[in-house]
Protein backbone atom coordinates (compact mmCIF):
# COMPACT_ATOMS: atom_id res chain seq x y z
CA UNK A 1 0.00 0.00 0.00
CA UNK A 2 1.32 3.42 -0.94
CA UNK A 3 0.99 5.58 2.15
CA UNK A 4 1.60 9.26 1.43
CA UNK A 5 3.45 11.94 -0.53
CA UNK A 6 7.00 11.37 0.65
CA UNK A 7 8.90 14.36 -0.74
CA UNK A 8 9.11 16.88 -3.55
CA UNK A 9 12.37 17.62 -5.36
CA UNK A 10 13.50 21.17 -6.16
CA UNK A 11 16.48 21.39 -8.49
CA UNK A 12 18.84 24.21 -7.46
CA UNK A 13 22.20 25.39 -8.72
CA UNK A 14 23.80 25.66 -5.30
CA UNK A 15 22.57 23.89 -2.16
CA UNK A 16 24.10 26.43 0.24
CA UNK A 17 22.50 29.43 -1.49
CA UNK A 18 19.16 27.64 -1.78
CA UNK A 19 19.23 26.68 1.91
CA UNK A 20 19.85 30.32 2.85
CA UNK A 21 17.00 31.49 0.61
CA UNK A 22 14.54 29.00 2.09
CA UNK A 23 15.57 29.98 5.61
CA UNK A 24 14.78 33.58 4.63
CA UNK A 25 11.32 32.35 3.57
CA UNK A 26 10.77 31.07 7.12
CA UNK A 27 11.67 27.40 6.67
CA UNK A 28 13.91 25.34 8.94
CA UNK A 29 16.51 23.80 6.62
CA UNK A 30 18.94 20.98 7.38
CA UNK A 31 21.87 19.93 5.21
CA UNK A 32 21.14 16.42 3.99
CA UNK A 33 24.42 15.15 2.54
CA UNK A 34 25.74 13.43 -0.57
CA UNK A 35 23.98 10.65 -2.46
CA UNK A 36 25.65 7.29 -2.90
CA UNK A 37 26.65 7.83 -6.53
CA UNK A 38 28.35 11.13 -5.69
CA UNK A 39 26.54 13.04 -8.43
CA UNK A 40 24.14 15.01 -6.22
CA UNK A 41 23.77 16.40 -2.72
CA UNK A 42 20.91 18.09 -0.91
CA UNK A 43 19.34 20.09 1.88
CA UNK A 44 16.00 19.15 3.42
CA UNK A 45 12.90 20.90 4.77
CA UNK A 46 10.91 18.48 6.93
CA UNK A 47 7.23 18.93 7.79
CA UNK A 48 5.03 17.82 10.67
CA UNK A 49 2.96 15.60 8.36
CA UNK A 50 6.04 13.47 7.62
CA UNK A 51 6.73 14.82 4.13
CA UNK A 52 9.62 17.04 3.10
CA UNK A 53 11.17 19.24 0.42
CA UNK A 54 14.49 18.20 -1.08
CA UNK A 55 16.70 21.00 -2.39
CA UNK A 56 18.99 19.09 -4.74
CA UNK A 57 22.03 20.15 -6.78
CA UNK A 58 24.45 18.30 -9.03
CA UNK A 59 28.08 18.15 -7.95
CA UNK A 60 29.44 16.93 -11.29
CA UNK A 61 28.34 16.23 -14.83
CA UNK A 62 26.00 13.25 -14.77
CA UNK A 63 24.43 12.73 -18.18
CA UNK A 64 23.25 9.28 -17.07
CA UNK A 65 21.22 10.69 -14.17
CA UNK A 66 17.44 10.76 -14.66
CA UNK A 67 17.26 14.43 -13.59
CA UNK A 68 20.27 15.75 -15.48
CA UNK A 69 18.19 16.93 -18.49
CA UNK A 70 16.29 19.32 -16.20
CA UNK A 71 19.37 21.51 -15.88
CA UNK A 72 18.72 23.01 -19.30
CA UNK A 73 15.38 24.40 -18.04
CA UNK A 74 16.95 25.85 -14.90
CA UNK A 75 15.99 25.66 -11.25
CA UNK A 76 12.55 24.60 -10.07
CA UNK A 77 10.28 21.69 -9.20
CA UNK A 78 11.33 18.56 -11.07
CA UNK A 79 9.90 15.43 -9.41
CA UNK A 80 8.21 13.94 -6.36
CA UNK A 81 8.18 10.65 -4.49
CA UNK A 82 5.54 8.56 -2.78
CA UNK A 83 6.16 6.44 0.31
CA UNK A 84 5.33 2.72 -0.02
CA UNK A 85 4.62 0.56 3.01
CA UNK A 86 6.54 -2.29 1.34
CA UNK A 87 8.46 -1.31 -1.78
CA UNK A 88 8.71 -4.80 -3.30
CA UNK A 89 5.06 -5.62 -2.63
CA UNK A 90 3.76 -2.27 -3.85
CA UNK A 91 5.79 -2.52 -7.06
CA UNK A 92 4.43 -6.02 -7.66
CA UNK A 93 0.86 -4.85 -7.02
CA UNK A 94 1.18 -1.94 -9.47
CA UNK A 95 2.62 -4.26 -12.11
CA UNK A 96 -0.28 -6.65 -11.57
CA UNK A 97 -2.62 -3.73 -12.32
CA UNK A 98 -0.81 -3.22 -15.64
CA UNK A 99 1.68 -0.44 -14.84
CA UNK A 100 5.25 -0.64 -16.12
CA UNK A 101 7.77 0.09 -13.34
CA UNK A 102 11.54 -0.23 -13.21
CA UNK A 103 13.16 -1.46 -10.02
CA UNK A 104 13.29 -1.64 -7.08
CA UNK A 105 16.79 -0.16 -7.05
CA UNK A 106 19.04 0.28 -4.02
CA UNK A 107 19.88 3.86 -3.07
CA UNK A 108 21.39 5.77 -0.20
CA UNK A 109 23.01 8.88 1.17
CA UNK A 110 25.79 9.76 3.62
CA UNK A 111 24.75 12.39 6.15
CA UNK A 112 27.21 15.05 7.32
CA UNK A 113 27.28 13.34 10.75
CA UNK A 114 28.50 10.10 9.15
CA UNK A 115 25.19 8.20 9.31
CA UNK A 116 24.51 6.09 6.22
CA UNK A 117 20.95 5.90 4.92
CA UNK A 118 19.58 3.19 2.63
CA UNK A 119 16.37 3.04 0.64
CA UNK A 120 14.76 1.37 -2.36
CA UNK A 121 13.29 3.26 -5.30
CA UNK A 122 11.08 2.25 -8.20
CA UNK A 123 10.65 4.37 -11.30
CA UNK A 124 7.77 4.65 -13.75
CA UNK A 125 8.53 4.65 -17.46
CA UNK A 126 6.65 7.94 -17.95
CA UNK A 127 7.48 11.29 -16.32
CA UNK A 128 3.88 12.11 -15.38
CA UNK A 129 4.17 9.67 -12.47
CA UNK A 130 6.20 10.07 -9.27
CA UNK A 131 8.76 7.55 -8.13
CA UNK A 132 8.52 5.33 -5.05
CA UNK A 133 11.02 5.75 -2.21
CA UNK A 134 10.88 3.22 0.60
CA UNK A 135 13.23 3.16 3.58
CA UNK A 136 15.55 0.26 4.39
CA UNK A 137 17.25 1.99 7.34
CA UNK A 138 14.90 3.64 9.88
CA UNK A 139 12.94 6.48 8.29
CA UNK A 140 13.91 8.88 11.10
CA UNK A 141 17.46 8.84 9.70
CA UNK A 142 16.20 10.19 6.37
CA UNK A 143 13.39 12.48 7.52
CA UNK A 144 14.14 14.66 10.53
CA UNK A 145 11.44 15.13 13.15
CA UNK A 146 11.05 17.28 16.24
CA UNK A 147 12.24 20.88 16.02
CA UNK A 148 13.17 20.44 12.35
CA UNK A 149 9.46 20.31 11.47
CA UNK A 150 8.67 23.67 13.07
CA UNK A 151 8.84 26.59 10.64
CA UNK A 152 8.63 30.31 11.29
CA UNK A 153 6.23 30.69 8.36
CA UNK A 154 3.81 28.20 9.92
CA UNK A 155 3.93 25.53 7.17
CA UNK A 156 2.72 22.20 8.54
CA UNK A 157 2.91 19.94 5.50
CA UNK A 158 2.18 19.32 1.84
CA UNK A 159 -1.48 19.72 1.02
CA UNK A 160 -1.38 19.22 -2.75
CA UNK A 161 1.02 18.42 -5.59
CA UNK A 162 -0.12 19.69 -8.99
CA UNK A 163 1.27 17.73 -11.96
CA UNK A 164 1.39 18.88 -15.58
CA UNK A 165 0.48 16.02 -17.92
CA UNK A 166 0.08 15.72 -21.68
CA UNK A 167 -3.14 13.65 -21.49
CA UNK A 168 -5.20 13.87 -18.29
CA UNK A 169 -7.29 10.75 -19.01
CA UNK A 170 -4.25 8.58 -19.80
CA UNK A 171 -2.31 9.85 -16.79
CA UNK A 172 -5.30 9.36 -14.50
CA UNK A 173 -5.43 5.72 -15.55
CA UNK A 174 -1.73 5.28 -14.79
CA UNK A 175 -2.18 6.88 -11.36
CA UNK A 176 -5.03 4.45 -10.67
CA UNK A 177 -2.71 1.57 -11.60
CA UNK A 178 0.02 2.93 -9.37
CA UNK A 179 -2.12 3.74 -6.32
CA UNK A 180 -4.78 1.08 -6.63
CA UNK A 181 -7.52 3.70 -6.18
CA UNK A 182 -9.61 5.65 -8.66
CA UNK A 183 -9.67 9.43 -8.93
CA UNK A 184 -12.21 11.30 -6.84
CA UNK A 185 -15.12 13.22 -8.33
CA UNK A 186 -12.95 16.31 -8.92
CA UNK A 187 -10.31 14.23 -10.72
CA UNK A 188 -7.73 14.38 -7.94
CA UNK A 189 -6.16 11.51 -5.99
CA UNK A 190 -6.24 11.60 -2.18
CA UNK A 191 -3.19 10.11 -0.50
CA UNK A 192 -2.74 10.33 3.26
CA UNK A 193 -3.28 13.95 4.28
CA UNK A 194 -2.29 15.18 0.83
CA UNK A 195 -3.66 15.18 -2.68
CA UNK A 196 -2.37 14.87 -6.25
CA UNK A 197 -4.05 16.92 -8.99
CA UNK A 198 -3.46 16.63 -12.74
CA UNK A 199 -3.50 19.61 -15.12
CA UNK A 200 -3.44 19.15 -18.88
CA UNK A 201 -2.34 21.43 -21.74
CA UNK A 202 -5.60 23.40 -21.56
CA UNK A 203 -4.25 24.95 -18.37
CA UNK A 204 -1.86 27.75 -19.35
CA UNK A 205 0.73 27.11 -16.64
CA UNK A 206 0.70 23.38 -17.40
CA UNK A 207 1.16 24.04 -21.11
CA UNK A 208 4.17 26.23 -20.35
CA UNK A 209 5.67 23.57 -18.08
CA UNK A 210 5.14 20.89 -20.70
CA UNK A 211 6.86 22.98 -23.37
CA UNK A 212 9.79 23.97 -21.16
CA UNK A 213 10.47 20.88 -19.07
CA UNK A 214 8.01 18.14 -20.07
CA UNK A 215 5.57 16.33 -17.81
CA UNK A 216 6.01 16.58 -14.06
CA UNK A 217 5.47 18.71 -10.97
CA UNK A 218 3.94 22.09 -11.75
CA UNK A 219 3.19 23.50 -8.30
CA UNK A 220 3.07 22.65 -4.64
CA UNK A 221 0.43 23.78 -2.13
CA UNK A 222 1.30 23.79 1.56
CA UNK A 223 -0.82 23.31 4.63
CA UNK A 224 0.01 26.80 5.89
CA UNK A 225 -1.60 29.87 7.48
CA UNK A 226 -3.62 32.10 5.17
CA UNK A 227 -1.51 34.83 3.61
CA UNK A 228 1.79 32.95 3.61
CA UNK A 229 3.79 34.10 0.58
CA UNK A 230 6.62 32.27 -1.19
CA UNK A 231 7.94 34.40 -4.07
CA UNK A 232 9.38 32.35 -6.96
CA UNK A 233 12.44 34.60 -7.03
CA UNK A 234 13.33 33.42 -3.51
CA UNK A 235 12.20 29.81 -3.89
CA UNK A 236 14.66 29.12 -6.73
CA UNK A 237 12.00 28.74 -9.40
CA UNK A 238 9.62 26.51 -7.41
CA UNK A 239 5.92 27.43 -7.58
CA UNK A 240 4.94 27.27 -3.89
CA UNK A 241 1.49 28.25 -2.68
Amino acid sequence: MIVMIDHVVVLVDDVGRAASAYRALGFTVLIGGEHADGSTHNALVSFADGSYLELLAFQREAAEHRWWHHRTAGEGLIDFALLPSDTDADVAAARARGLALNGPFDGGRLRPDGARLQWKTALATTEDLPFLCGDVTPRVLRVAGGAATTHQNGVRGIREVVVAVADVAASSERYTQLLGTAAEADGSFALGSGRIRLFGPAHNAAAERLARRGEGVLALAFDAPDGAIFPAAQSHGAELR
